[in-house]
């Protein structure tokens, strides 16, 4: 059984509002059908289903209150795990195309990517700055992260995770679970809202069908990558119904210490 991918569209695209003629709605049906049909083709061609087709108006996307500052037509996909936050995803697609991609317009076929260019694209979507923080400080976070586990063992407490800002995970310390099972996890816990600095909330996931509470803390630390800071999350996975209290907090005011 494979994994549920989201298939994210970013649009970069300049284009002036213009009402709805009575011909495009009741042209819509028709377009409608036709764009549905052409995507479960295409599903179908690469052996994927698709379960939803969710669509956002422009009034209620935040994402696209700056379209205006775009030129030219740019429509940007890529495929991800279902549990990122979308807003960081936007955020480094953004990134990419501000820096790499708008002086390339109007793309053509003629325009390439060098070399370069494609390892710094790389190093954005696979949070290369994060991960390079956290593995100069790994000796430190593995001490104290396992020092804290075994004081907070009688509250449930059995893994800590540290994830990028979009909740792809980075570096686990103990051995109860592995990366694909954190991977897993995060797929079974469901809609997660915004978290502010320096706050944290808890979701019910499962692993191996036995339930487990997750409670997911935001840092005040990390990168800053042209000018888009992306602040670390720490994951605490715990039994079905611990309470940590004010652990969350400690624990994220020790990791910040290090990794600041």
């Amino acid at each position: 059984m494979g994994i549920k991918l989201y298939l994210r569209f970013f649009d970069f695209s300049k284009e002036e509002f213009k009402p709805q003629s009575d011909f495009e709605i009741a042209d819509s049906f028709e377009l409608n059908a036709g764009l549905v049909s052409a995507l479960f083709k295409f599903a179908r061609a690469m052996s994927k289903n698709i379960h939803i087709l969710e669509f956002n108006s422009d009034e209620q996307a935040d994402i696209q209150n700056n379209k205006d500052n775009y030129s030219g037509d740019v429509l940007v996909t890529c495929q991800t795990e279902s549990y990122l936050f979308h807003k960081s995803v936007y955020a480094k697609i953004k990134l990419i195309y501000d820096v790499l991609l708008s002086y390339k317009i109007p793309l053509e076929s003629a325009i390439e990517i060098l070399p370069v260019q494609e390892e710094k694209i790389y190093n954005i979507l696979t949070d290369f700055d994060a991960r390079s923080r956290v593995d100069e400080h790994k000796n430190q976070l593995k001490r104290l992260v396992s020092d804290f586990l075994k004081e907070m063992k009688n509250y449930g407490l059995r893994e800590i995770c540290i994830t990028s800002f979009d909740l792809s995970p980075i570096m686990l310390f103990s051995k109860k679970y592995s990366l694909d099972d954190v991977h897993g996890i995060l797929r079974n816990i469901g809609n997660i809202p915004e978290i502010p600095l320096l706050n944290w909330v808890y979701r019910q996931s499962t692993h191996d069908g036995e339930e487990i509470w997750v409670y997911i803390y935001k840092s005040d630390v990390g990168p800053t990558i042209e000018g888009l800071f992306e602040p670390y999350l720490y994951l605490l996975i715990c039994d079905f119904n611990s309470y940590l209290g004010e652990i969350p907090e400690v624990l994220g005011n020790k990791l910040n210490r290090i990794l600041s």
